[in-house]
């Protein structure tokens, strides 16, 4: 385990943790002021694959077994998902469901969720696990996005100008933390203490999503709520 992420736990649990690194996952319990908590993660921009994410999935299933309600922390530095021939062949998509089902599962037996996004976080590797917390939350020098400008450029036939030029005005095109913030995708950045902010969280009831509330609330999302609701109603 390198000295950025023993620091960064000190910080977070300052009663104790005993959480490992293998392979670039993390895994492991920590004490809060409030209890023990399950802890999972990636490390070192990990590009998470199959391995990665049964190994996620692994700890998520034990910690629900065993402790239905006890939290669950989830630690998030990814550069995406892994574009391995042999992943794609073994049906990375279905192990990326897996992972999501346990923590959905974890939900629903009493479990709260909170994530931090403390290094990168791109695409599947960060949307299978990161964005499936109740609370999402990020470090001020965190990076987050789901797709590079020239990807998305590739993807909607559109081009890669006319798209960085969007993301000047619109956070929907422009990556960084900001952005997500205003998105509400993020919900807030840690500075200062993070036990706290991590307790907070933890004390902080689910009610549901709320992300694209928040976007609409911050500016960042002008249409997501309205659109959702209308769906919901069955009006659109």
């Amino acid at each position: 385990m390198t000295p950025l992420m023993n620091t960064l736990l000190d910080a977070l649990f300052p009663r104790g943790h005993a959480v490992t690194v293998h392979d670039s996952v993390l895994a492991g319990s920590a004490t809060t002021d409030d209890g023990e908590v399950t802890v999972i993660g990636t490390t070192d921009r990990i590009e998470v694959g199959v391995d990665h994410a049964l190994a996620l999935a692994d700890t998520v299933l034990a910690s629900t077994a065993a402790h239905p309600q006890r939290p669950i922390v989830m630690l998030a530095d990814t550069a995406g998902q892994r574009l391995a021939r042999r992943d794609e062949m073994l049906g990375i998509n279905g192990y990326f469901a897996h992972l999501a089902q346990t923590l959905d599962l974890a939900r629903r037996r009493g479990a709260r969720l909170v994530t931090l996004v403390y290094g990168e976080s791109v695409s599947g590797g960060f949307l299978s696990f990161g964005l499936m917390a109740d609370h999402i939350h990020a470090l001020p020098d965190a990076q987050v996005r789901v797709m590079d400008l020239r990807a998305m450029a590739r993807v909607t036939k559109q081009p890669l100008e006319k798209l960085q030029a969007l993301s000047q005005s619109s956070p929907v095109f422009a990556p960084g933390v900001g952005n997500y913030v205003a998105m509400g995708a993020v919900e807030s950045l840690w500075d200062g203490d993070l036990a706290q902010h991590l307790l907070q969280a933890l004390r902080t009831p689910a009610n549901g999503d709320r992300r694209a509330a928040l976007g609409a609330q911050r500016g960042g999302r002008a249409l997501a709520a309205d659109v959702s609701i209308a769906v919901a109603r069955g009006d659109a």
